[in-house]
């Protein structure tokens, strides 16, 4: 009786190792994921102000006019269809 009481016992105390091991486990995996979600979290911030700057009304129309050489027409060559 006396061993099945010790071997319950040790059974019992490995069993709690076992499972706080797992926890610590699984613990370094949630502050890695936490890491790793605040991180993307900046660079989302990063990527959403710079969308914002590339985007601006002045920005597009300073390439529009640079690199594409677009201007706006004159009023003598706009032109008004009528139906």
């Amino acid at each position: 009786m006396l061993l099945a009481l010790a071997l319950a016992v040790i059974a019992s105390a490995l069993g709690v190792v076992w499972s706080r091991h797992e926890h610590r486990q699984a613990y370094i995996a949630l502050s890695t994921l936490e890491k790793q979600r605040d991180e993307l979290n900046i660079e989302f911030g990063r990527l959403q102000l710079e969308q914002a700057t590339w985007s601006e009304a002045n920005r597009i129309e300073q390439v529009a006019g640079t690199r594409l050489g677009m201007t706006f027409p004159g009023d003598d060559q706009i032109v008004v269809l009528r139906p």
